[in-house]
């Protein structure tokens, strides 16, 4: 018998071969050719995110240090968006996502937020800001990526969801960057 403590776990392990996977994500697909250079100083790319930046109950659901250059001069706007690639789900799921003013070249910790000046969130299932790798026990290692993806138009206020903000940079971007981070539950 189970003990009800390690259910969590025992789900997670026998759904570890279930990951929804990059070629599912709507986003890879979209990458033009124009790259920009995303990084942060709390985690190298591929590397283990620290536990800080985990979601509430693991870490302090704070966003990481970001930084990015090669914006191309035509920006009109950015767009940020933070994935899970791994979740047991059919596509992989959009932790955040954020209109960014083009002149914002990064964000200092904790600032993915909303009230932060130059950016207007847009609510995925988790709401609206940040909201930190957070897998389920059991589950191994996910990968979770910071897209930047600079598009020549602007984003309309009428843009309110995550698909409205993917046709736009579907039909307008012109240049994207990614970092991607490890986390694994603990």
């Amino acid at each position: 018998m189970i003990a009800p403590s390690s259910v969590p776990e025992f789900i997670g392990t026998a759904l570890r071969p279930v990951r929804a996977g990059r070629r599912r994500s709507r986003l890879a697909a979209l990458a033009p050719a124009q790259i920009i250079e995303v990084s942060s100083p709390a985690f190298r790319d591929g590397g283990a995110i620290p536990a800080k930046y985990a979601g509430n109950g693991l870490g302090d659901n704070v966003s990481p240090p970001l930084r990015w250059s090669g914006v191309p001069e035509s920006t009109a706007a950015l767009a940020l968006i933070f994935e899970d690639e791994d979740v047991p789900l059919p596509r992989p799921l959009m932790h955040t996502v954020a209109v960014l003013d083009p002149a914002v070249n990064h964000l200092d910790e904790g600032l993915l937020q909303p009230g932060t000046t130059g950016l207007r969130f847009i609510k995925t299932p988790l709401g609206y800001g940040y909201s930190g790798p957070r897998p389920i026990p059991g589950h191994g290692p996910h990968h979770y990526r910071f897209y930047v993806f600079a598009v020549d138009s602007p984003v309309s206020d009428g843009v309110t969801t995550r698909n409205g903000l993917v046709r736009v940079i579907r039909g307008n971007g012109t240049a994207c960057g990614v970092l991607t981070g490890t986390y694994e539950r603990p």
